[in-house]
């Protein structure tokens, strides 16, 4: 069994025609299901993964759990150093990866790569981070005492990714987890096994080469039942969780059952304004990218376009003129903006999608159809319609933009922080009263609050995460770390006297 001509590069990365699915105590092994990854621009299989079974799941935790209390012992500049090594892994297989990323998932070939990149630079990040896990030292009230914070890892974190991004996620977690001293056992989207088997090969031979133990990063590839498993586990004491707002509840809600932790990454309905003295041009260009970018499949793809009533009819012609420029197809090929959706039931949520919105009283501007191909292919779709339209409060994952048109800068505030979501939110305007207004107690509710750049695109530098339905996670940059940790609050005695906090005086 080999692959066809257009599928050879994968070998490169490590990828056959069947693989295994689990990577535990550094073997591949699966007795799981055999399930196929498919091609989402023509719906034919690239590969064959044997998924992970209960059994493998828990041969590989054990194992994992073990690892861990050997990871953490080694000092956090020399687990950066193993960080940094997985970066220079990925570095090289760069193109390979991303042209998978691309093929499997269905984003174009630019924004594939572009996410590799993303975790690349996460390891230069957690590489530096790993020579800062600073604590405290706090002034005692005590004469002979001192007070002083420590950090230590939690021991195994959890990492459940979702298919819009199967790699950046991972790295977000992965990288910052890694430098905390933590172990991380990875289970991927179900309909992206081949990127988290290629990602994991990688990692596997960086820890091989240092002759640490590989079950430090164990990873599978499955269903609900491994994300349940990792969900009701308790040596897992952190779980990250991408996806739906409505699963990510219940994975909650599991976690908290025993005490953990939970870093959630939800749902996105995300608004972008553009106020009367904004540059059109600017506005039009970042709606594009918002809009159209992962054909509308990213958390934080601009949802809800808010248009100061003055601007309304230039700022929505320009987008219309813009639209007509998006070139659909194969997203392997240059110049291809549009790549399909990522599988047939995406395409069927589109199509009830619009059903929904015609009901309500939408007006289709442009698109609005399924492309008849063999892939999942579906036009990008501009909708005029009123902001209280029950469909607007939704998650629609797809290429669906709703135009909406406001008076003033309160009204359009009012609008964005109308919905259960609150990830990411952008306006467009030259004043300055308005951009403070935006990004202080009274303006944008979302975690992402920008001004004249589009919702999504984030710099990993910065904490990634929203409000409200989108869950309260922070991962990648800033402190995030922290999540990553235990702290412990420690008070030292080195005098002879025991004298008692607020002035107690017992016996």
């Amino acid at each position: 069994m080999s692959f066809a001509k257009e599928y050879e590069f994968l070998t490169e990365i490590g990828i056959q025609p069947r693989n295994s699915g689990s990577f535990v105590n550094g073997v591949w092994k699966g007795s799981g299901s055999v399930v196929s990854s498919v091609n989402p621009a023509n719906n034919k299989p690239i590969a064959e993964v044997v998924e992970a079974s209960p059994q493998d799941y828990e041969e590989g935790m054990k194992a994992c759990f073990e690892a861990s209390k050997i990871w953490m012992q080694l000092p956090a500049p020399k687990r950066g150093e193993i960080v940094r090594q997985i970066g220079d892994a990925l570095r090289a297989k760069l193109e390979y990866l991303g042209r998978l990323l691309s093929l499997e998932m269905g984003k174009i070939l630019p924004e594939g790569i572009g996410e590799v990149q993303e975790v690349i630079d996460m390891c230069d990040f957690a590489v530096g981070l790993s020579r800062q896990l600073n604590g405290s030292v706090i002034p005692s009230e005590r004469p002979n005492h001192m007070m002083l914070e420590m950090w230590n890892p939690l021991g195994v974190v959890g990492v459940i990714t979702a298919f819009n991004f199967p790699c950046a996620v991972l790295g977000w977690n992965a990288c910052i987890a890694l430098v905390c001293g933590n172990c991380v056992v990875w289970k991927g989207a179900p309909t992206t096994p081949l990127i988290t088997i290629a990602m994991t090969k990688l990692v596997g031979e960086v820890l091989e080469k240092n002759n640490l133990p590989a079950a430090i990063f164990t990873s599978f590839c499955g269903g609900a039942e491994i994300g349940q498993a990792i969900a009701k586990d308790t040596r897992i004491p952190l779980v990250s969780f991408t996806g739906s707002s409505k699963v990510g509840l219940s994975v909650q809600q599991t976690v908290s059952q025993r005490f953990g932790k939970c870093l959630l990454e939800l749902s996105g309905n995300n608004a972008l304004i553009v106020m009367d003295d904004a540059d059109i041009k600017l506005a039009v260009r970042s709606v594009l990218f918002a809009a159209v970018g992962t054909a509308g499949q990213r958390c934080t793809t601009c949802r809800r376009l808010l248009v100061h009533e003055k601007v309304y009819d230039s700022v929505v012609d320009q987008l219309l003129e813009a639209y007509k420029q998006v070139k659909i197809g194969d997203p392997l090929e240059k110049g291809t903006l549009l790549g399909p959706l990522h599988t047939q039931a995406s395409m069927e949520n589109f199509e009830n999608g619009i059903k929904v919105i015609k009901s309500q009283g939408g007006k289709i501007l442009t698109g609005g159809s399924v492309i008849e191909s063999e892939g999942n292919f579906v036009q990008p779709t501009i909708v005029e319609i009123s902001p209280s339209a029950d469909v607007v409060k939704e998650e629609l994952f797809g290429p669906v933009l709703y135009v909406l048109k406001f008076k003033t800068f309160e009204e359009a505030v009012e609008i964005n922080n109308s919905v259960p979501q609150g990830l990411s939110s952008s306006v467009f305007t030259r004043s300055p009263e308005v951009i403070f207004k935006w990004i202080g107690p009274k303006g944008s509710d979302c975690g992402i609050v920008n001004v004249n750049i589009p919702t999504n695109g984030a710099e990993i530098g910065g904490a990634f995460g929203g409000e409200k339905g989108t869950g309260g996670g922070r991962e990648a940059g800033s402190d995030s770390w922290k999540q990553y940790m235990r702290r412990s609050t420690c008070t030292i005695n080195y005098g002879s006297e025991l004298p008692l906090a607020q002035g107690i005086n017992f016996g």
